[in-house]
């Protein structure tokens, strides 16, 4: 496997640093303001609480990115976690928003997020539920589920007048070839600066076509205070329950992106790492709560800029976090990010998520093929997979159906670690999930370095 050019612990130059920082904040913003975007929409709040909630987002998710990075005491995995808000507790946000308002929603999260928190103490006995062959499952599956987001994202943004236009797609298809381009044949920090080289360049081109939109960036305030408990808080039972099963299906979807890390890190995830990963995911929630953000979550895609550029430093991530803060305090510059059409930010995603996916099939290629093994890779990433392209599927089941099993991620994660369970012989593959858990993701950009 290709070394990495920075290593975990590695404190790059500072200009490196920034760069490479850049790459986490452009992967990551356009999904930690979607989720207040869609929340308000559905509630129908006026502009002003809408913004606010975004604010709240991006200050929220830059300060607990930090923490997971940097660590405090017991809290954080010390590892390069972008946190942001996630679509996990979108459903039961929106339940529970419009029948008890923002309150209902944030007070039903504070008190959830107490799951996640105690949750994080058995984390040691749910790390021996993830051998080799589920954990190479699992990090299959986060890729495969986040392709279809790229796809969107490439064809101009799902529900837009131009999804899929020739225009778009070009646009897309550029970016992605430039991103190949730059990790093929750039050296040293240029090829860890992939993304944002070919970001930059789609964004020009964009620019060029007079295709970019400067709405939001005029419309977007300078400064913006936090406002704890803006919306005020209330605590209803059924909320509460809604929340705390997003709480408890969140466990399983962090759980699996830290494997993932650990794997594109080379850096093997002990329990109680998890522990420590898990508790930050909980308190960071909390604390989101209380500023008046919609719960936190490790973000995915950010593991795609690790397999992908080979940076794998903690340091770098937690700028990432400081940009993310700032990005809450002075709304403008997060506007001016957003101002990046959806189209450019799907060619360069399109690679980082299959990035994701090459990773899984390099360690699922390390997995002992006996009968029940491939019955376990078989049978959980098609139920992943059946979700993730047909969520249409559970439309008929009850809400709380819907609410646990609307994630390709974690239908694909409980049904390996069912049959891991379930299926005989597995005993017999200890020695197996032991000599993987020194698997990485993909071919990194510190194989040009």
């Amino acid at each position: 496997m290709a070394p990495l050019l920075f290593k975990v612990e590695d404190r790059p130059p500072r200009l490196t640093t920034f760069l490479l920082a850049l790459q986490h904040l452009l992967a990551a913003l356009g999904g930690i303001i979607a989720v207040p975007l869609v929340i308000g929409g559905a509630l129908k709040l006026p502009p002003d609480q809408v913004v606010a909630l975004v604010n709240a987002a991006l200050l929220g998710s830059g300060i607990v990115t930090i923490i997971q990075c940097k660590g405090v005491g017991p809290v954080g995995i010390r590892m390069p976690c972008v946190m942001g808000t996630s679509f996990a507790f979108v459903g039961a946000a929106i339940s529970v928003g419009i029948e008890h308002g923002v309150a209902g929603i944030l007070g039903s999260a504070l008190a959830g997020s107490l799951v996640m928190i105690l949750g994080s103490f058995f984390m040691p006995a749910i790390r021996k539920l993830f051998p080799h062959t589920v954990t190479s499952v699992v990090v299959t599956m986060i890729g495969l589920s986040l392709i279809p987001v790229a796809i969107d994202w490439a064809a101009g943004g799902h529900g837009s007048s131009r999804y899929g236009s020739p225009g778009n797609l070009a646009i897309a298809v550029t970016v992605l070839a430039l991103v190949v381009a730059v990790v093929q044949w750039g050296k040293g920090m240029l090829s860890a600066s992939a993304i944002v080289v070919g970001i930059a360049g789609g964004y020009l081109l964009c620019l060029a076509l007079g295709l970019v939109d400067f709405t939001q960036f005029h419309q977007a305030p300078i400064i913006a205070l936090p406002q704890p408990l803006h919306f005020g808080m209330s605590f209803p039972i059924s909320g509460i329950v809604a929340m705390s099963i997003a709480f408890l299906v969140t466990i399983v979807e962090s759980t699996g992106t830290f494997m993932a890390l650990g794997a594109a890190t080379q850096r093997p995830i002990s329990g109680k790492c998890l522990s420590r990963g898990i508790l930050c995911d909980g308190f960071g929630s909390a604390f989101a709560a209380l500023v008046c953000s919609p719960p936190l979550s490790t973000f995915a895609q950010n593991v795609g800029v690790v397999s992908l550029t080979g940076v794998a430093s903690r340091h770098v991530v937690a700028l990432t976090g400081v940009m993310l803060l700032l990005a809450g305090l002075f709304p403008v510059l997060g506007a001016l990010v957003v101002t990046i059409p959806q189209p450019v930010l799907g060619g360069a995603g399109l690679m980082m998520f299959a990035m994701i996916v090459s990773g899984g099939i390099q360690m699922l290629s390390t997995v002992r093929f006996t009968q029940r093994n491939t019955l376990i890779v078989a049978v959980s990433i098609g139920c992943g997979l059946a979700v993730t392209f047909r969520p249409e599927l559970l439309s008929k089941l009850p809400a709380f159906v819907n609410e646990v099993f609307g994630s390709g991620i974690t239908v694909g994660s409980l049904s390996a670690v069912i049959l891991n369970l379930l299926l005989p012989g597995g005993k017999d593959e200890e020695q197996t999930a032991d000599e993987g858990q020194h698997g990485g993701v993909g071919t990194t950009a510190g194989e040009a370095a």
